[in-house]
């Protein structure tokens, strides 16, 4: 069946766990951004710098989760499986975010750096 969604429903999973995920996520597939170069006598042309492919938004606690066990991820495949079919697929992950949770709505931030990330469609 054919859909022309463009967003909403998400699966965030780190290692194939699915975890709750709660409103907004962001990624970045790491691709080199080019900045040019100014000069005092005009422009002298493109440097390129490297950007960490990264997924990150909160996530919500349970009795099923270790925050702590999170928090040590490494060399892991986190994705994000999105509504318009794409899947975010992030490897050699580890965790990089800080440990503040919400106790309110018991919110999780996380974000996970890799060593490369790619769009499967």
């Amino acid at each position: 069946m054919a859909t022309n969604l463009r967003a909403g429903k998400i699966h965030f999973k780190v290692n194939g766990t699915t975890f709750r995920a709660k409103g907004e996520f962001t990624y970045n597939l790491g691709a080199d951004k080019l900045t040019m170069i100014s000069g005092v006598d005009g422009v002298h042309g493109p440097k390129s710098e490297t950007v960490i492919p990264f997924i990150e938004g909160t996530i919500t606690d349970g009795d099923d989760l270790d925050v702590k066990a999170m928090a040590q991820t490494q060399d892991a495949t986190v994705t994000l499986e999105l509504a318009n079919g794409k899947v975010i697929s992030l490897r050699g992950a580890c965790f990089a975010a800080d440990m503040d949770i919400s106790t309110s709505e018991g919110e999780i931030p996380v974000r996970f750096e890799g060593l490369s990330a790619e769009e499967i469609k």
